[in-house]
Order: structure tokens, then sequence, then C-alpha cells
């Protein structure tokens, strides 16, 4: 397969926003919000929803808890729920809307692939349960919108999976900028996150214990391949993060760890940038198919082939511009008139060296910190007081993913860069692109859309 070209790209967007069907997925008759929330001595029962590689290990990690006992888990394939619940002595479901449906969970995991976190997350807010969801915490910014709308809506605590914002040395360094250690910021320099694939894979016999179509979702149904879901020992993480279809590539799974950081050390945890804009040639959709990328894992996106991604650039109030340029994977280097910080997984250095050596005294700007990401959420699911990384701010960088993507979607469509797209971040739309806020939101097969929560 080659890679596809303007016109086939625009045929396949435009199909797809032409899918769209009429009735949203219903919960159970039984499942009804709740305003309880566990006493001082009681056990928080959590439910998991599903089984990969980030819901096993975050299972693993809350059983450790004394006070959390994992009484179900669930996941479209009953082999990895039945697995996972024995291994956990709880029950397994492969129709996570079962696990909603009993009065016993209070909260929930959410591991799912990303087109699945919509769904989830509001069916678990509409049940009453509060929810620790995995990043990138939406496939789309309208579907961002309507979870944090959820949350709130029915008072539930929402911890994002960006462990990093509990990080010693990543809150530091924010502290640091944020209080003017190096002076006015004027320019960041993140990561090349990279945009994802278009999905070429071959069509394989699917298991007998899969609901593939419940796999698929809101996605018309695609092949299944044992690559999209680490169906096989030497795989550990299933490709469908590297798929238009179904996530939102590197840029969407590395991505919010440093875009985290750029936020919160911007001070723009409930904003956003005012423009976007790509320079270098317009982007390329490429399908991945192994036998045309055979030296390619489809699990590391378009790893070797930047050329293909031209840079995403970002402009945020106080003319402070965000470059996606360098090799910073989960963090970002923050520059201004003093000198420099880098902040990164457990990392924080600074030129000159001096600049994070002196501890702030009496810092007018304080920013929350938790010393582990697990124990502030369900610390906050008894006290119901907002996580470190509640639906807002996964919102709020989940849309940063979005508009780095987008950025380059439009640059194919159009075939030029440069072009400087103005964002609103209080109404999510933008204001001089069509096309832009046409990849704002995609359409969803019946029965998977989303219920109206606005």
């Amino acid at each position: 397969m080659k890679n596809q070209t303007r016109r086939s790209f625009l045929k396949h967007s435009v199909a797809g926003a032409a899918t769209a069907a009429a009735a949203p997925m219903i919960l159970p008759s039984g499942v009804l919000a709740s305003a309880g929330a566990p006493g001082a001595n009681d056990r928080i029962v959590l439910g998991g929803i599903g089984i990969g590689v980030m819901g096993s290990s975050h299972m693993r990690a809350f059983s450790g808890y004394e006070d959390v006992r994992i009484a179900a888990v669930a996941d479209v394939d009953m082999r990895k729920a039945k697995a996972a619940a024995e291994g956990l002595g709880a029950d397994a479901y492969q129709d996570y809307r079962r696990l909603l449906d009993r009065d016993d969970i209070d909260a929930v995991i959410i591991a799912t692939p990303h087109h699945w976190h919509a769904l989830n997350t509001i069916h678990a807010a509409q049940a009453g349960k509060d929810i620790y969801c995995e990043k990138c915490f939406s496939l789309t910014v309208r579907e961002g919108r309507l979870m944090a709308e959820a949350v709130k809506k029915h008072n539930r605590v929402l911890q994002t999976g960006m462990q990093q914002r509990s990080g010693e040395k990543e809150h530091t360094g924010c502290m640091l900028v944020r209080n003017g250690r190096i002076g006015k910021v004027s320019r960041v320099v993140t990561h090349h996150y990279l945009s994802p694939w278009l999905n070429g894979l071959p069509e394989e016999p699917v298991p007998p214990e899969l609901d593939w179509d419940m796999w698929c979702g809101q996605v018309q149904p695609q092949p299944y391949n044992h690559r999209l879901t680490a169906d096989s020992p030497d795989i550990t993480y299933g490709a469908w993060y590297s798929m238009r279809e179904f996530g939102g590539g590197e840029m969407a799974c590395f991505g919010p760890h440093g875009l985290d950081i750029v936020q919160r050390a911007l001070g723009m945890d409930e904003s956003g940038p005012e423009e976007v804009w790509t320079e270098g040639d317009p982007f390329e959709s490429v399908i991945y198919h192994p036998d045309t990328y055979p030296d390619r894992a489809c699990t590391q996106c378009h790893s070797g082939l930047k050329g293909l991604n031209p840079k995403v650039f970002m402009r945020f109030p106080g003319d402070v511009t965000v470059e996606f340029g360098e090799d910073i994977n989960t963090g970002a280097r923050f520059i201004g008139e003093h000198g420099t910080i880098t902040i990164s997984r457990d990392h924080l250095s600074s030129d000159p060296p001096e600049l994070i050596e002196a501890p702030l005294e009496n810092p007018e700007i304080q920013l929350f910190r938790s010393e582990n990401h697990h124990r502030n959420w369900l610390d906050c699911i008894r006290s119901r007081e907002n996580p470190v990384a509640h639906a807002e701010v996964g919102h709020r960088v989940a849309t940063l993913v979005h508009l780095g993507n987008i950025a380059r979607w439009v640059s194919e469509v159009t075939g030029e860069t440069g072009n400087r797209l103005t964002w609103d971040a209080k109404t999510e739309q933008f204001t001089n692109s069509a096309w832009g806020n046409h990849f704002l939101d995609r359409a969803r097969r019946a029965p998977y859309q989303l219920p109206d929560v606005l």
C-alpha cells in the first residue's frame, strides 16, 4: 500500500462524516446516579474497564492499598477479563455496563482504547461512579467537553492518568517557571510528537471470545488483526493507538505527559493557545501495512518518518510560542529572560544550573502536588475534592493533542502550511478555519453515539 493522495484522504474524511446515526448507546435501566461516597473506614470498591497493559498495571497498583477492593473487571475479550478477574478474586464481564449496574462498586478505572473513553466515562458518571481515566482523555475535542460536563453534572471525582503531574521534579520545575525564576517566558520547545497512521492491517480470524463489533464501538468495523489488540505474546502494546481510527498516534500516547507540563507551567489549565499552525511540507497520511513498512513497529506510529509530519507551533497568551521540535519526550524546555529550565519525566535541569538550585521562598503562585497519583484519587473519592489531574485538566491537555493533529490534517487537505488557525479556548472553536472545525469531532455509528449531557 502506498501513501494516500490528498483526494483519497478527503474522500475518506467526508465519508466518515456521513456515517452518523440517530440513537446513542444507552445504559441498562438499573443504572442510576448516586451522590454517596465511602466513609472514612469503608473500603473503596473498584471496577476495571479495559484489561490491557495499562489497565492491568493500574489494577495491580490499586489492589495493593488496604482500603481498596477490586470487585469486578470488564473487557470485550472474555479471555482477558477472566484471567484478570481470577488473579484479583473479582467477577468478569464482557459488557462494561453490567459492571456499572452494580450498586457495590464506588469507582472505575477506565483503560480502554481512546475511541471508548468518552462513552465509558459518560456512562460511569451517569451511574454514579468516580473515575480514573487513562490518557489521552478523549479522542476528539467535542468528546472531551462532553466528558468534563458529565463529570461535573453528576458530581463525580475524576483523575486523568497523567502521573507526571504528581512527580516531585515536574512539580518543582513548574513552580519555578510560574514564579518567574527565568523571567518572562518567550518560547517553549517540546517533543516532535508524531500523528497517527491510517489502518491498513490485513484481516485475520476473530478470536471466539472477543466481541469484535463492540471493540470497534463508534468506528465503522475494521478488519480484526492481532496487532491492534496485542493478542500475541511478543506484542506489548496494541497498535490501535497508532491508528487514526482508534487513537491519536504518538501525539496522543506520549504527548499528554509533555503537554501537561507545558499547560501547567504556563498557567493554562483552564484555557489554551490562541493560534496553531504547521511549518514545512504539508502532512501526508500514510496507510500502515506490515508489507509496506516491515521495518517499522506499527505501535511506534511514524517512527523515523518525521518528514511526513510538519512541525507544529502554538501561540499562547502573553505571546509565548510553543514549538513541537526537539527530542524532549514527556517534557519541555522553557526559554525566558534569565535562562532555560527543562522539565521531563523525573528530570529537572537548567541553564545556568543555579536557576534550579535555590529554593523558592514565599512563592506567589502555589501549585498543588500530590505525592502519589493513585492515592490522591482515592483520597479525593472520600473528600469529594478535585484531584490534581481532574476532568477539566485532562480535557484541556487532550485539546492540545487534538489541535496538534488537526493542524497537520488541515495542512494536508489544503496543501498549505504556515496558515495560522485561530483558536477560541472559550467556545472551543476555530474562528477562521472550517476544516479545523470539521476535525473537532467525528461521526459515530449506531448504537455508540454519545448521550447529550449538556
